[in-house]
């Protein structure tokens, strides 16, 4: 049956489309990497999903992708320079109709300013909903001004558009004109206030694109999440049920239910640069994670896959603060010594700088010389350290150059884990029946 069924179900002209087509795309990738891009980024603009993994694969490859621009962007992603421009189709609440009415307008009239976009275009066809979204993401950054300055006055420049184009149109001002296209009116000021914080500008750009493009909340865990992790939001869907992994990522939204028993437990939305996953905090471990299931929160999750046709979960056997990442699940510290540049006061000293961190961190001393040979010395158990940034900062200051590498313990089974995989297979729905 199966000879059969491959003599017309997988025949070779099948195989032949299919090995062209993976040719011609990989073809692309290699030689044209930012329009190959930007074509796969336009094939997925209504997929959020889509978007957000694309985003991540330029940004592994170094490409840049610059925000919505009312001067510049077209419907679909463009590429300029070398950068890829972002559509907006994309931008939520800005429709067709407004996109085409803002190209026309930039086709006849050069505007600088909020107040004189206002002026001209078509007020009916970009409302202050379309407004609003492409001030959130970026899309007038190119005019100079604040977007906090641009939400503060919204409402201002609207109305000074709207009255400017109902007086073109006025039978009046047409009679006494003498000849003018437009009545001259001064433009409102902007008001004098600082930009938001970075915190509120990302969280803006998400609500009106659905994803992170300027930056990433995550941006400045990139080396903590490279060091302890071992999957993300997409690579997860790769992986075998019962697989264990660390996975990181800030709280999106947390749903807390009861059991049958009575006890509580959570599903979480845990979004990392590459997408979400969903978390599954049993109620063996919710006691000691449900003060980190806020919203925006970086933590790092360890657990593991639950797979099923419809989608793949995490089953959480730990949830610690990505702030705490060193601290908890570093295993050893090594110093690197540079012996031409190392005296006995200079290890005086820094003897007395590792007493002030105390923890459970075996330590190593990796004494090195200008030949190049190197001996390693364990320091005894007694002299156990706490690893994190503070210690890594004295270290490395007292020394004068970057000393200090860390070993993170491995991914393992923990005793809660084995509790929370028990639950997992007796049995648990989102509604909390067994």
């Amino acid at each position: 049956l199966i000879e059969k069924f491959g003599g017309y179900g997988f025949n070779k002209s099948h195989s032949a489309a299919y090995a062209l087509i993976a040719y011609q795309t990989a073809y692309l990738k290699a030689h044209y990497p930012v329009e190959f891009m930007a074509s796969l980024l336009t094939s997925e603009m209504h997929s959020i999903d889509g978007v957000v993994k694309y985003i991540a694969e330029c940004r592994s490859h170094h490409i840049p992708v610059l925000p919505p621009d009312v001067y510049t962007s077209d419907k679909a992603f463009t590429v300029t320079d070398g950068k890829i421009r972002f559509g907006m189709v994309a931008v939520k609440n800005v429709g067709e109709s407004a996109i085409d009415a803002i190209i026309e307008t930039r086709n006849e009239v050069r505007f600088d300013s909020l107040f004189s976009f206002c002026e001209y275009v078509d007020l009916k066809r970009v409302n202050k909903r379309v407004l609003e979204s492409l001030i959130k993401c970026g899309a007038f950054d190119a005019t100079g001004a604040r977007r906090s300055q641009m939400m503060a006055c919204l409402e201002e420049a609207i109305e000074f558009g709207q009255r400017i184009q109902r007086e073109i149109t006025d039978p009046q001002m047409g009679l006494f004109s003498l000849g003018e296209e437009r009545p001259t009116i001064n433009l409102p000021e902007l008001p004098q206030i600082q930009e938001w914080d970075e915190k509120q500008l990302l969280a803006f750009e998400k609500e009106s694109l659905g994803f992170y493009v300027s930056g990433h909340p995550l941006g400045r865990f990139e080396q903590i999440l490279d060091k302890f992790t071992n999957t993300n939001a997409v690579s997860v869907k790769e992986l075998n049920d019962g697989q264990v992994v660390r996975i990181g990522g800030i709280v999106g939204s947390t749903k807390t239910i009861k059991t049958k028993r009575g006890d509580l437990m959570a599903f979480v939305s845990v979004e990392d640069m590459h997408g979400s996953v969903e978390v599954v905090v049993f109620s063996s471990v919710y006691p000691a994670a449900s003060a980190l299931l806020f919203e925006d929160n970086p933590l790092l999750v360890q657990g593991r896959v639950q797979k099923d046709e419809q989608a793949v979960k995490v089953i959480a056997e730990t949830v610690i603060e990505m702030d705490r990442a060193e601290e908890i699940w570093t295993a050893s510290i090594h110093l690197h010594l540079d012996v031409d540049r190392t005296d006995r006061d200079l290890l005086l000293q820094l003897q007395d700088t590792l007493r002030h961190h105390p923890g459970s961190c075996r330590g190593f001393l990796h004494l090195k010389d200008s030949g190049g040979a190197e001996t390693i010395i364990a320091l005894p158990e007694t002299v156990g350290m706490q690893a994190g940034e503070m210690l890594t900062r004295e270290v490395n200051g007292l020394l004068g150059y970057n000393a200090v590498d860390t070993v993170c313990s491995p991914v393992q089974n923990n005793a809660a884990g084995n509790h929370a995989n028990g639950n997992r297979r007796r049995g648990h729905s989102r509604n909390g029946r067994q």
